[in-house]
């Protein structure tokens, strides 16, 4: 083996070579089945969250309330759930490239373009249509809320284009990424964030309860969970989770019991389980101590 490598045909060497890099046309360009297909599936989910949020509207302006057998409440918790379903979609097609060392530009770029779709324009049009339009108590909600939306879509959008910059492979030549957290709140995060937020708000309205008062807080929130994707404030990625991996008792059984709570508090567990996140990079970013000055 080792005299073959040594005598190898300096063309196969160079073939072997282009292969392995990334800006190789071929190597960049490959689609991959199965980290793809868990793509084409993120891409499907928000699609049909989208349409489930057209759906909702239909319903809300109908005479009876109901369009094709169901409400808009129901149409905005198939969204809700599709957005939900496009992340889990998307967390399987990131690992299933790393496991299968089968990443490619194309599945990086294939992947931000669904993105948009599942976690920048779905929650956008979710939080649009369902609190910002329909209030009627404030009517000039409908002239900021298209704003809103849009300003969560733009951030969205800007994040992924940034992430895709400062991981190319061009910017990290010969060298490995020394930090696995997220420059910026994930999109998926927001996105899941906003869905839970929904979901919760979904059921204060079967309990009875008005959400015109909501309409004062959600618009801050919306722009507050923007400008986090936009930041440089890091969060863990959870790239490093495994298979493998090990964990104390005490974290063991905590995670137990955080999933035992979800279960039996589901909208307002999920939540709080975003909220705790979000807030938890701020929480870091806040402790961790800034360098000091050197005085001249």
């Amino acid at each position: 083996m080792i005299f073959r490598r040594r005598n190898q045909d300096p063309r196969v060497a160079e073939d072997l070579e282009s292969r392995e890099d990334p800006y190789n046309v071929a190597q960049a360009s490959r689609i991959y089945i199965l980290p793809n297909m868990m793509t084409a599936g993120n891409l499907f989910c928000g699609f049909m969250a989208v349409v489930s949020c057209i759906d909702a509207r239909l319903a809300a302006t109908a005479e009876n309330g109901h369009y094709l057998a169901a409400t808009s409440g129901g149409y905005y918790r198939y969204a809700v759930y599709l957005i939900f379903g496009a992340s889990l979609f998307d967390m399987l097609d990131g690992r299933l490239a790393r496991m299968g060392g089968r990443e490619s530009l194309f599945g990086a770029e294939f992947d931000s373009l669904a993105d948009v779709i599942s976690f920048g324009l779905a929650p956008a049009l979710l939080m649009f249509c369902l609190i910002l339009a329909p209030s009627q108590q404030y009517p000039w909600f409908r002239e900021i809320g298209w704003f809103v939306g849009f300003f969560y879509l733009l951030c969205a959008a800007m994040r992924l284009a940034r992430f895709n910059v400062i991981t190319n492979p061009l910017l990290h030549r010969g060298k490995k990424e020394s930090s696995k957290d997220f420059i910026g709140l994930p999109v998926p995060a927001a996105a899941g964030t906003v869905a839970s937020l929904v979901l919760a708000l979904l059921k204060l309205d079967d309990a009875g309860k008005s959400l015109n008062w909501f309409g004062w807080v959600l618009p801050l929130l919306m722009i507050l969970i923007s400008g986090l994707m936009m930041s440089t404030i890091r969060y863990p990625s959870g790239k490093n989770v495994d298979m493998q991996t090990q964990t104390r008792l005490r974290t063991f059984v905590v995670l137990i019991v955080l999933i035992g709570l979800v279960l039996l508090f589901r909208e307002v567990a999920i939540l709080g389980l975003f909220l705790a996140y979000i807030f938890y990079g701020l929480f870091r970013r806040w402790k961790r101590p800034r360098p000091r000055r050197i005085a001249r």
